[in-house]
């Protein structure tokens, strides 16, 4: 990547930085490090086994892999940890990223992944890769529309059972996304040109919704002929999965199955996910 390129990452992540209110830089020391495992213990309600630990994200940063924190008056609000792929694969896998329970809704996690971005892009790595909760509306939100991110595998219940605050006793399926750095619309969604999918236009254009939301705020699902047959298919998801595990587990395990049958097997199938629509909704184009 040329000096001017990474220079210009580099201006729009201290650019968000200074919107969000925070300075994001690497962190290293124990002292911040333990900051960092508490930060997630606090955001993941793990405090008896916090997601990572001091011991591994020691040996992480002195393996020469990622660890970022948003500090905020000396305090941390956000922190981000990845490692590297494979030497041939030039990646970096971005594992765990949490901002402060009193500290969100200020683009403290945008912040963190253009840090991130700049500092992979400093090292000459092409593409960042990470998992997330394909029912969290929000994160679909920010993963593909604000960052520029593809999804490109389903993975059922990934991590096995994690019972915490954010995902209950759900099955923890997920989407695998690669963030290709210097792809020009990853570089436009940086800068806040984003590109959301419109599942209106696409519908009227002949996109059939495959599954959709009753009145009750139940899955529904297409019958199995449409959802072969549809060109560009409309899958979608209830607006708060985090919210509705508290108050109707059974309609939360309900939309985990119905869109691991829908969007799993789109995916599965080698169908690309164009994007997501500010409705809740993904939208699936079928290979020819």
């Amino acid at each position: 990547m040329g000096v001017d390129d990474l220079e210009r990452a580099s201006q729009v992540c201290d650019a968000a930085a200074r919107q969000a209110g925070v300075t994001v830089r690497s962190l290293t020391d124990l002292a911040d490090l333990a900051a960092v495992v508490e930060l997630f213990a606090d955001v993941w309600g793990r405090s008896a086994n916090p997601p990572v630990s001091l011991e591994m994200l020691r040996a992480l940063t002195k393996a020469g892999n990622y660890v970022g924190g948003a500090i905020d008056q000396g305090r941390l609000v956000g922190a981000c940890v990845g490692f590297f792929h494979a030497p041939s694969e030039d990646a970096l896998h971005s594992h765990i990223a949490g901002v402060a329970p009193g500290s969100t809704g200020r683009n403290i996690g945008f912040a963190l992944k253009l840090h991130q971005r700049a500092w992979a892009l400093g090292r000459g790595v092409e593409e960042i890769a990470w998992t997330f909760d394909p029912l969290v509306s929000r994160n679909a939100w920010f993963n593909l529309v604000k960052l520029g991110a593809h999804p490109t595998e389903y993975l059922t219940n990934f991590y096995g059972p994690m019972v915490d605050d954010l995902n209950g006793t759900d099955d923890t399926d997920r989407l695998l996304v690669r963030w290709r750095l210097r792809d020009p619309a990853a570089a436009a969604a940086c800068v806040g040109q984003v590109s959301p999918a419109d599942a209106a236009r696409e519908a009227a254009l002949g996109a059939v919704v495959v599954l959709d939301v009753d009145s009750g705020g139940r899955p529904v699902r297409a019958p199995a002929r449409t959802r072969a047959e549809a060109p560009v298919a409309l899958v979608r998801v209830p607006p708060d999965i985090e919210g509705l595990r508290g108050s109707d587990p059974a309609a939360a395990r309900l939309w985990r199955e119905e869109v691991r049958e829908v969007l799993g097997e789109l995916v599965q199938a080698g169908h690309r996910v164009e994007g997501f629509d500010r409705s809740g909704c993904y939208v699936v184009r079928r290979n020819p």
